[in-house]
């Protein structure tokens, strides 16, 4: 017997985003910066990017005709706080006008107040590791809680701190001169970074509850689903601690955990193994493995203890869009098998609403969306009507 595979009512569908990626002319944060500092790892600088700053009603228009009914966007620190006390109020109104943009076209708003980039000012001053950076950041979510203390259910304090750890430890290898493998071999978190990061978001909990405590509150972290070898769980275990774990430990006691996920990491007997060979690769180099999410899912749960779960990033990025359909439908029916197996999962948006600025380059294609360049016309792809229908109907592809 065969039945339909029926969301919850409430359930998050929405798609993704961050400020940096696809708004343009960032020119006050750190990441503008190390754009343009003459790395090999940066290929090209971000630019104007999706020109989203000017053009976020088209993108919203859009996911709210394709069906979904969440989106998940980040705010710019760097906009808002430009020089050390110094807040925009144009910036916080423009936030503000995003928030109540999303709710008149139907869609609920995910604020993410922190999302990989800072003020030139902060990482100048040293960064997380910084004395006192906690406050700092408290400080301007405290400025900033006029765009989120009312029609935002959920607030996102921190994308993938965890991520953010490791690029912290890389920068520090590349200031002296050492090289870094971002594909093959990422440095560890920097555990000064990572300890600021758990401060810092459990000041920015209570910071946001003291604005708007009917907020639901959580940070995503990136899981990097570690799988070993036979004979290898006590080295896969070592090598997941401080790179996922204890980020997820944090989470214990939250609203809410994001969960992103978007493929495996081999674990063998001396540590991190290459991509199989002969899988097929996602334009980042990343194994294409869907199957990834329902395993970030069952592990997020195990760790944090019941937390309740949102996929707040799941995608692929690649130029053939079925590939996009194929590889989404493997990842849904994971989250499927999890939800069916008790999992207490409360949403899904998927990275990314647009075809954006990837870290350094513009080469991976992960939206459902395309923008071209020169014109920034958006295109939705057939993966996105795909995908937004399932936000009308709730009903996902596919029979139980």
């Amino acid at each position: 017997m065969t039945h339909e595979r029926r969301l919850p009512e409430g359930f998050l569908w929405g798609a993704s985003t961050a400020a940096h990626q696809i708004e343009g002319g960032n020119t006050n944060s750190d990441w503008w910066e190390f754009e343009h500092s003459g790395i090999p790892y940066v290929k090209e600088p971000s630019g104007d990017a999706c020109d989203s700053y000017h053009r976020w009603r088209e993108d919203m228009d859009l996911l709210a005709e394709l069906g979904f009914t969440d989106y998940r966007f980040s705010i710019e620190w760097a906009r808002i706080e430009p020089a050390p006390g110094e807040f925009s109020r144009a910036a916080i109104a423009h936030y503000r006008r995003m928030v109540e943009g999303a709710r008149e076209r139907g869609l609920r708003p995910m604020v993410t107040l922190h999302h990989f980039t800072a003020p030139r000012w902060f990482a100048q001053r040293g960064g997380w590791a910084a004395a006192g950076s906690d406050e700092l950041f408290a400080r301007y979510l405290t400025a900033a809680a006029p765009i989120f203390a009312t029609d935002v259910a959920h607030v996102c304090t921190i994308n993938e701190p965890n991520i953010l750890a490791v690029m912290a430890a890389a920068q520090t290898a590349l200031a002296s001169g050492q090289p870094v493998d971002f594909a093959e071999n990422p440095p560890a978190p920097d555990e000064a970074t990572t300890d600021a990061l758990i401060r810092a978001h459990a000041r920015a909990v209570d910071t946001v509850k003291s604005h708007a405590p009917q907020t639901s509150t959580g940070w995503s972290v990136a899981n990097l689903v570690c799988q070993p070898l036979p004979g290898a769980e006590d080295v896969a275990a070592a090598f997941r601690h401080p790179r996922v774990d204890l980020f997820l430990e944090a989470a214990r006691g939250d609203d809410w955990l994001g969960v992103q996920a978007y493929t495996r990491t081999l674990i063998g007997p001396n540590g991190r193994l290459p991509v199989p060979e002969g899988a097929e690769l996602t334009l980042m180099g990343w194994e294409y493995y869907p199957q990834a999410l329902g395993h970030a899912l069952r592990h997020s749960a195990a760790v944090t203890s019941g937390t309740p779960l949102i996929v707040t990033e799941n995608g692929i990025a690649t130029a053939d869009d079925s590939r996009r359909i194929d590889y989404t439908t493997g990842a849904l029916d994971a989250l499927d098998a999890a939800m069916r197996d008790g999992i207490d999962v409360r949403g899904y948006f998927h990275w990314s609403a647009l075809d954006n600025y990837e870290w350094g380059r513009y080469a991976p294609t992960f939206g459902l969306i395309a923008v071209d360049r020169e014109t920034f016309v958006r295109t939705p792809k057939p993966s996105a009507a795909w995908l937004g229908a399932i936000g009308r109907t709730r009903v996902l592809p596919g029979e139980a």
